[in-house]
């Protein structure tokens, strides 16, 4: 694998980025619904029983963390989209016909991916504070979210390229999306914290990286204690699914 050819073709998909306004728009409208539409309904809940159902007078507060993470969901299905279009137009051919392993296209649309969420993500975050979502801002507390936001997109991404490797059926990324999207969401603490969850539904979300994610953000965004478990937790998924993008992506990639 060449780090010189992985910088290469990343830097396309850099120039993508900023080339299409309405990828970043579509990305960002479904996390600020989400942060509209839950937190100004739940928002409107008596202050007493939102201290005592979310650990916080304010709803808003308690659900932003949840949508900075689903912003690396959607990064991941745009990863996978990108690399079905250049299947669809011919160009993943001309990069497989020279000596390049097919982890090497991998990794420039996963790196796209995280550049696109590590713009969308300070936006999200500007807009929710606007809207009212009130953290502790500090250096720790920025520095966390990064490091959940970043090994949360390298899981995603990484699954969502690992799901397209074999297909050109420009359908097939919005289609997993659908069918993984709200069980992830809905089983992870994103919307609910998972004391209210049923044992069955609190045990899965135990194995949902999500759930991680969130709760490192919302930790540091609250001022509660930093779990160092949470963190090792998303290392791991990020280190799992990205061995499994080299791999297969080596042996699988197709062209077609």
């Amino acid at each position: 694998m060449s780090l010189q050819q992985i910088f290469v073709l990343y830097k396309r998909e850099f120039k993508k980025i900023y080339r299409s306004k309405y990828t970043i728009f579509m990305l960002l409208i479904q996390p600020l619904m989400w942060l509209v539409f839950f937190g100004s309904s739940l928002g409107r809940l008596p202050t007493a029983l939102t201290q005592e159902l979310f650990k916080t007078s304010n709803y808003l507060s308690f659900i932003l963390p949840g949508v900075l993470s689903l912003v690396m969901l959607f990064v991941g299905m745009f990863a996978s989209m990108s690399l079905i279009q250049d299947k669809r137009y011919g160009y993943l051919r001309r990069i497989m016909v020279a000596p390049v392993n097919g982890e090497v296209p991998l990794f420039s649309k996963l790196l796209g991916g995280l550049t696109r969420g590590l713009i969308e993500v300070p936006i999200v975050l500007i807009i929710g504070i606007a809207m009212g979502a009130s953290i502790d801002f500090s250096l720790s507390s920025v520095l966390i979210m990064i490091a959940s936001v970043v090994l949360l997109g390298i899981t995603f991404s990484s699954v969502f390229l690992l799901l397209t490797l074999k297909t050109s059926d420009l359908q097939a990324p919005g289609v997993i999306s659908s069918l993984i999207l709200f069980p992830l969401m809905f089983s992870s603490t994103a919307i609910f914290p998972s004391n209210l969850f049923p044992s069955w539904l609190e045990l899965l979300s135990k194995f949902n990286p999500l759930t991680y994610s969130v709760d490192l953000i919302r930790n540091a965004f609250l001022g509660y204690s930093f779990n160092l478990n949470y963190l090792i937790f998303l290392l791991v998924y990020a280190i799992i699914f990205l061995f499994l993008d080299f791999i297969l992506g080596r042996k699988y990639l197709s062209s077609e």
